[in-house]
């Protein structure tokens, strides 16, 4: 079964660039996964700072390679610092 995520991601004050800068250098080796159907990232319109990834993998073993792969545990320690908000959501379409 295909799982889609949407992650919100909010940048802490004067964080922005920085927490951008992290959020585009992961998604070229996460799009060249194996399993991954989709990986994109939108910026708010109203509320600058405020990112949201929509992502699709073709079933859990490909989420969980993602999430377990290098390229995205560095991202993660890399962006502690920067977010103010993080929320995930796992998907299936209904």
């Amino acid at each position: 079964m295909e799982i889609t995520i949407t992650a919100i991601l909010k940048a802490q004050p004067g964080k922005k660039e920085e927490l951008r800068q992290a959020l585009d250098e992961v998604i070229p080796p996460s799009r060249q996964e194996e399993g991954c159907l989709a990986y994109v990232l939108h910026e708010s319109i109203d509320a600058p700072g405020t990112f949201v990834f929509y992502e699709k993998y073709r079933d859990e073993t490909a989420l969980t390679q993602h999430i377990n792969s290098a390229h995205y545990q560095a991202y993660r320690k890399r962006v502690e610092t920067l977010l103010e908000v993080r929320e995930v959501y796992r998907l299936y379409e209904v």
